[in-house]
């Protein structure tokens, strides 16, 4: 059945030949987008939809979450907003809660966010692994992952379980682990940091996984400069995630390369972080996304507005660039080219906003604008 949705105010595509459009219309059919242009010009459907002068962009793309997880961190945040430090230990917490839990509260949590995200416009979402840390609970948590989420990666090399050894843990992810999820998942991903794992360990894992066809990311860079940029840069890994603390050279790196930075501002609020400098990567030439990073710990919040909001008022970012940033930008940090945008072949992800333009998303911060979505043709709000 095709679909009709007119009297657009202001419609993003985020095509460089279509570009933002006023009193336009699309139609979607058969899961994807038909046809767009002028109001006047839009060709009969089944069904016509006015949204009455809304603003229509595509769904969010957010290529950084972590949401097969089980458990609460309420009283870490508290201690983190009474001054003390984030550190990556507290993953150790969610992981003893999520080996506890059930293949059915593992994926009754992971629904629940999911759909909290999609009544907020977020219609194509990866979410990783790595709150199970051994092969069995990776294993599982890719198989559930993989039922609901639209891209799925393993990070097995999240953290080093308490009392395993750094050195063995890695043999563990980079064997028989990995021959557990490769099936179930497109990526891996692996936390370049202190407290983590070192370059070398990181490199190890990352070579495995691609030697098992698998598309590389990487955590890096979020609690100081370090060897993440670099190596996500060398091994062509589709994204570097957090980004916090660049040098010139990482910068650089990142503008001459096809490896996106992704840019995770809840965070970096959540854990009283610097925010990342997106000006100076977008300066550079660098190409940015922004993600949620919903996780229970360092960012429990699944509003990608709030991402937009942020990056535009905090982080120097244009609202066209913050809302590229969290639909193509994200589209691009997973490496596809079918979400992310409106134009004819894409995959109907429509967000409708219930507002004149997408300058509202930071005009108007914090009060929920999204009025209706549709992903891949069907509606979901």
């Amino acid at each position: 059945m095709a679909v009709l949705i007119t009297g657009i105010g202001e419609l993003t595509t985020n095509d460089p030949e279509l570009g933002r459009l006023t009193d336009a219309a699309l139609v979607m059919a058969d899961g994807e987008i038909a046809w767009v242009g002028p109001a006047g010009r839009a060709p009969d459907a089944d069904e016509r939809v006015d949204v009455e002068g809304r603003a229509v962009l595509p769904g969010w793309v957010d290529s950084h979450t972590h949401l097969v997880f089980a458990g609460d961190r309420t009283a870490e945040f508290e201690a983190r907003m009474a001054g003390k430090p984030y550190t990556a230990g507290g993953i150790a917490i969610t992981v003893g809660a999520t080996r506890e839990a059930s293949d059915e509260q593992l994926a009754a949590n992971l629904r629940r966010h999911v759909d909290e995200a999609a009544r907020q416009g977020t219609t194509c979402l990866e979410t990783k692994t790595g709150y199970g840390l051994t092969v069995e609970d990776e294993a599982r948590s890719a198989r559930i992952a993989g039922e609901v989420a639209d891209e799925v990666t393993f990070l097995g090399a999240h953290l080093v379980p308490p009392g395993a050894d750094a050195e063995s843990y890695v043999d563990l992810v980079c064997g028989e682990m990995l021959d557990a999820v490769a099936g179930a998942v497109r990526w891996a991903d692996v936390f370049c940091e202190t407290g983590a794992f070192d370059e070398a360990q990181s490199a190890r894992v990352l070579k495995a996984a691609a030697e098992r066809g698998l598309g590389l990311r990487v955590h890096g860079n979020q609690l100081g400069e370090g060897p993440g940029v670099r190596l996500a840069v060398e091994l062509d890994a589709a994204s570097v995630d957090h980004c916090t603390y660049l040098s010139d050279a990482d910068v650089e790196a990142l503008a001459a390369s096809d490896t996106v930075a992704t840019l995770l501002p809840a965070c970096d609020l959540s854990t009283r972080q610097p925010l990342a400098p997106a000006r100076r990567l977008l300066d550079a030439g660098a190409t940015v996304a922004l993600a949620s990073n919903a996780n229970p710990g360092s960012s429990y919040t699944t509003s990608m507005a709030f991402c937009v909001a942020t990056a535009v008022l905090q982080m120097r970012m244009t609202i066209e660039e913050a809302v590229w940033s969290a639909t193509a930008g994200g589209a691009k940090a997973l490496r596809r080219e079918d979400v992310g945008f409106l134009r004819p072949g894409a995959r109907a992800d429509v967000h409708v906003l219930d507002a004149p333009s997408v300058t509202h998303l930071a005009y108007r911060p914090g009060v929920p604008l999204t009025y209706s979505v549709w992903r891949a043709g069907d509606r979901v709000r």
